[in-house]
């Protein structure tokens, strides 16, 4: 089984070949990011690490595609917009409402959550079942209406 810096390092191969230049500065940053990672952690990371690094640099292009829209700069959007796409293929395939949905309320069914105080329980275990698959914002915008008609 591959890891994901090991299939990155396979992709990064490809696309030099391919002379794939956006790619190519768009993997490598990747790469010297979890390099950085492993360093400051002093050992090898984990899944959770991997996909909460390709969340955080998903979410720098968003922040500066936004910026740049802002100074009416689309050329630049567009190239933050290219970078985001090709990170977003190393993240798992994102679940929807109706998955999280279902799982918030088989949880608190289970652990017998009632009201808004049930939020932490929630949150702590649904951000670990779905990390990766979709951000924290909808968890707790879903729990929060769940829990509220639990009051």
């Amino acid at each position: 089984m591959t890891t994901p810096q090991q299939q990155i390092e396979q992709d990064l191969t490809a696309a030099m070949k391919a002379r794939e230049k956006e790619k190519v500065s768009t993997l490598r940053m990747l790469l010297t990011a979890i390099k950085n990672e492993r360093i400051k952690l002093g050992e090898e990371i984990d899944e959770a690490t991997f996909l909460s690094l390709v969340q955080k640099s998903i979410k720098q292009r968003q922040d500066s595609i936004e910026q740049y829209r802002q100074g009416e700069r689309e050329d630049l959007a567009a190239k933050e917009e290219q970078e985001a796409e090709i990170l977003a293929a190393y993240l798992p395939p994102p679940v929807g409402e109706d998955e999280v949905r279902a799982a918030i309320e088989e949880f608190v069914a289970t652990e017998g959550l009632v009201g808004v105080k049930g939020m932490g329980a929630v949150m702590k275990e649904m951000l670990a079942r779905f990390s990766g698959r979709t951000d924290g914002g909808t968890i707790n915008r879903i729990a929060r209406e769940i829990l509220t008609e639990t009051d």
